[in-house]
This record gives C-alpha cells, sequence and structure tokens, in this order.
C-alpha cells in the first residue's frame, strides 16, 4: 500500500528529473522491490512442528541424500 504522502512527494520528485535519472529511479525501486523477502514468516508455520512422522523424515533425508547430493565432474 502506497503512503499517500511519499507518492505525492515522490511523484513531484520524478517530475524534475529527466526521463534517464527517472528510469534510473525505476531501477532502483525494482531493485528494492525484488530483495524483500518472500514466503512466510517461521513463526506462522510453527504450529506444525513435530507434526512430521519420524519414518517420514527418514524417507526425506534419504530421498535428499541420494538425488541431490551427487556431484557429476562431466556436468559443466
Amino acid at each position: 500500500m502506497i503512503n499517500p504522502t511519499i507518492e505525492r512527494d515522490l511523484l513531484d520528485q520524478l517530475d524534475q528529473l529527466p526521463a534517464d535519472q527517472q528510469l534510473r529511479v525505476l531501477d532502483f525501486a525494482r531493485a528494492l522491490a525484488a530483495s524483500q523477502p518472500r514466503g512466510v514468516s517461521g513463526r506462522s508455520v510453527l504450529h506444525l512442528a513435530g507434526t512430521l512422522d519420524p519414518a517420514d523424515a527418514d524417507e526425506m533425508v534419504q530421498a535428499i541424500a541420494e538425488g541431490c547430493e551427487q556431484v557429476n565432474p562431466d556436468a559443466w
């Protein structure tokens, strides 16, 4: 949600800049937006702690060990 006061001030400042500098501001705003954390907080999924069956957890660990921890020297 945009703060209306900040939006007005920002638009006033942008209006005073040439197009190339306006693009720099836009690039900066996009970079800031991209750097924001995505997903959910740990607190919001804390209620799920301990709900994974130990056998399922072991199966996941095994699948990771077999499928993800492999190095293929010829791949690159």
